[in-house]
């Protein structure tokens, strides 16, 4: 502890690198339905999600294969803006195309 130009004691607070946590991480997924076409997703696995088009391919066949797929692992505030943005997508082309977050175990 120092003295101030004022004369009060300074006090300087550290963080012990030992207390600091990784965000927790989650998943967005991709849900499957009857109505959006596999293009559709694709294209938003390419451009929401920034894949290449073989990942955006084999994603998209997890979600119509299997009812769903990952489409990436983010933190819950940029998790939630992808899923925002995806759902803005697909109404705005007419699909109900459905996605969600779910926290990595």
């Amino acid at each position: 502890m120092g003295k101030t130009h004022s004369g009060h004691q300074e006090e300087t607070l550290t963080r012990n690198r030992e207390n600091l946590q990784e965000p927790p991480l989650f998943k967005v997924l991709l849900h499957n339905d009857d109505y959006t076409t596999m293009d559709f997703v694709v294209m938003v696995l390419e451009t929401v999600f920034g894949k290449d088009t073989a990942e955006a391919t084999r994603i998209m066949l997890n979600v119509h294969q299997q009812g769903y797929g990952v489409a990436g692992v983010y933190t819950r505030e940029i998790g939630e803006t992808k899923v925002v943005t995806v759902h803005r997508l697909a109404r705005k082309n007419q699909f109900p195309l459905k996605c969600s977050l779910e926290k990595v175990s």
